[in-house]
């Protein structure tokens, strides 16, 4: 497919916000809609996630992650959706042009709105405040889930997971699954942030222990990650005292993630200094100026998850 060089809305981003914005601009009177995807197939992160429990809400069906994204695909290519895969954003000018490199070349399109849909991106190791070194093994949950689930690989045999959100309660039962053995999820707050099916599916049922008021607070091995020191923490922070000092290969954490936004396109709006991203009206959503013809009634956000 060559690109026209005129949409009136480009999408950055086809995961399922993205498809999602695509097929409501459709459906709201926007004639040419283009999706632009940096990955060689749309959906985004759900690609990767392919346990079940998507798809209640919107389809009245429980679906897997790559299930649900199919669906999306198909009603964004239905509605008329056009798509750009294995492409790059290098720009976002204030005048809406966006600069995109991909199989056909350099590509400069013009668009009456922009929409930015990239998600959100896992803040990396060095964000954490743990003593010791930064050995190989220390890995987000998310990058863990890619390589055992999209790339059949194992990350370790010995592993610790630090922080019992859903991601990390998954990651515990599908790392078991594959041949690890996870020795403990470790919670910082006295309650677990994952739902309570995830609880009982992925731990209660592999006697999996969940320490809760527990934190990782070294990292020990210089090379690869060879043991994990564990702490209760209190009122005022890790307690003094013993601390046990766990054998692993692996460390994974499901750390908080924070919207993943260009450089370029932080230099077209003005952003949010403490996520670096474009400044929102809520806390969810940051409406921009539109041009687009008369009969249409879409407005061009952005969307995130904090």
């Amino acid at each position: 497919m060559r690109p026209m060089s005129r949409y009136d809305v480009i999408v950055i981003g086809g995961g399922p916000a993205g498809l999602a914005a695509a097929a409501s601009a459709r459906s709201h009177g926007a004639n040419d809609v283009l999706v632009i995807e940096r990955a060689e197939r749309l959906g985004g992160i759900l690609n990767q996630c392919i346990h079940n429990g998507f798809g209640l809400i919107t389809y009245g069906e429980e679906l897997t992650g790559p299930e649900y994204a199919h669906r999306a695909e198909l009603a964004a290519r239905e509605a008329g959706v056009e798509a750009l895969l294995d492409t790059m954003v290098l720009s976002v000018a204030k005048d809406r042009t966006v600069t995109c490199v991909g199989p056909g070349g350099l590509l400069a399109l013009s668009a009456g709105a922009v929409v930015l849909a990239m998600g959100c991106r896992e803040r990396p190791a060095g964000a954490l405040a743990i003593p010791g070194f930064r050995p190989a093994g220390v890995y987000t949950a998310g990058c863990a889930q890619r390589l055992v689930n999209m790339d059949g690989l194992l990350p370790g045999r010995e592993v610790v997971i630090l922080g019992s959100g859903d991601i990390g309660l998954i990651m515990a039962r599908r790392m078991t699954l594959e041949g690890a053995h996870v020795a403990c999820v470790a919670e910082l707050m006295p309650y677990s942030g994952g739902l309570k099916r995830n609880i009982v599916q992925c731990l209660d049922d592999f006697d999996i222990p969940l320490l809760l008021s527990h934190t990782v607070t070294r990292i020990e091995g210089r090379r690869r990650v060879e043991a994990v020191w564990l702490s209760e923490v209190g009122t005022d922070g890790p307690c003094p005292g013993p601390r046990s000092a766990t054998p692993a290969t692996r460390c994974c954490s499901p750390w908080d993630s924070c919207p993943r936004t260009s450089s370029p396109a932080r230099r077209a709006w003005p952003c949010r200094p403490s996520l670096a991203a474009p400044r929102s009206r809520s806390r969810w959503r940051r409406a921009f100026p539109v041009s687009l013809p008369a009969e249409t009634s879409f407005t061009s956000m952005t969307s995130w998850t904090t």
